[in-house]
């Protein structure tokens, strides 16, 4: 195997076409480490220096990727994942099936040779179940790195059931009565509720304007992240990307007529990630319109047959009561 570096931003162009299917053959096919999202990215923020290590066997096929860029602070120049850290979810080193320990190897053994081009290795948002916690920290004691790992945040997820029946019966029984009475209020207090998911037909531009407005409506915190200009823009770059593809699930409910809630979710390789919402609380507030939302969406998502429901990052406890349970993404931290 050999290893090429990219420091340049045209690498997202260069690989477009061999990224996303090496991600496809990877235990790691997450859109969050699909070119477009990692691309989309890094035009909004570029924190640093490009740093994209990409293995290549003896047939000259890409069998690893590592999205990484070096960033100079007080801390010195830290090696993070292109997407760190706050509005990806999941970042990881992508790797062929059955290349994998041979990919971390390699990768190891490069930043052994080129660790005065660098300080630290500071990698977030790993989940719990990604091929680097199993192979990346031995490969790089054996080079004599000192390697910690540590939890960072949990990732609540359903495993959705074959029917929304059997969905409803695996809540507790307290839980499954509140969503019951929720949905009958919001379904019969009103003359039409409505839901829809932004397609090719709608125009984005606006349909994310209004979730915009919705996002600013639910919180103080969604007022505050919208006033960075890098977050706007990353969100309207990365919906643009992923719509064509079929990735992007916008979805609206409306109330009256009137804008209720929004999620802005993805559906990506047989499960659904709620990655951010809005809710306008003067529309139909005693209603639970963005419960509402969420349970028709994982209606849907049951219906066709995915596998799971992903709330991502966040231990809120709305998320408990719709039935997830906790997973772990974790940090690496590695020095020489």
């Amino acid at each position: 195997m050999i290893i090429e570096l990219y420091t340049s931003d045209a690498v997202f162009d260069t690989l477009a076409l061999e990224w996303n299917a090496l991600l496809g053959q990877s235990q790691s096919n997450r859109v969050f480490m699909t070119q477009e999202w990692l691309a989309a990215w890094w035009k909004a923020y570029h924190p640093g220096d490009l740093w994209v290590l990409a293995v290549r066997d003896s047939n000259h096929q890409l069998v690893g990727l590592a999205p990484w860029f070096i960033a100079h602070s007080q801390a010195g120049r830290l090696i993070h994942s292109i997407g760190c850290v706050d509005v990806t979810d999941y970042l990881e080193v992508i790797a062929k099936v059955d290349c994998e320990r041979d990919v971390f190897e390699i990768i190891a053994a490069y930043l052994a040779e080129h660790q005065a081009d660098f300080d630290a290795l500071d990698l977030c948002n790993i989940p719990e179940s990604a091929p680097l916690l199993r192979y990346l920290p031995d490969a790089l004691r054996q080079h004599d790195f000192t390697v910690e790992t540590e939890f960072q945040e949990v990732c609540p997820v359903i495993t959705l059931s074959d029917s929304w029946d059997s969905y409803l019966e695996g809540l507790s029984k307290k839980n499954r009565h509140e969503l019951r009475r929720k949905l009958r209020r919001l379904e019969g207090d009103t003359e039409h509720v409505a839901w829809y998911v932004v397609g090719q037909e709608h125009d984005l531009d606006a349909e994310i304007e209004r979730f915009f407005a919705l996002m600013r409506t639910a919180s103080a915190d969604k007022v505050e992240f919208l006033q960075n200009e890098q977050h706007v823009t990353f969100f309207q770059l990365m919906c643009k990307a992923i719509l064509p593809t079929g990735w992007l699930q916008l979805a609206f409910l409306t109330v009256d007529g009137a804008y209720a809630a929004a999620y802005l979710n993805f559906d990506y390789n047989n499960d659904i990630l709620v990655y951010n919402s809005g809710l306008d609380l003067n529309v139909g507030a005693s209603l639970s319109p963005g419960i509402g939302l969420l349970a028709y969406l994982i209606e849907d998502a049951i219906s066709k047959g995915r596998q799971h429901f992903d709330f991502l990052r966040g231990n809120e406890e709305y998320k408990y009561r719709m039935g997830a349970v906790d997973t772990q993404v974790l940090k690496l931290t590695a020095t020489h």
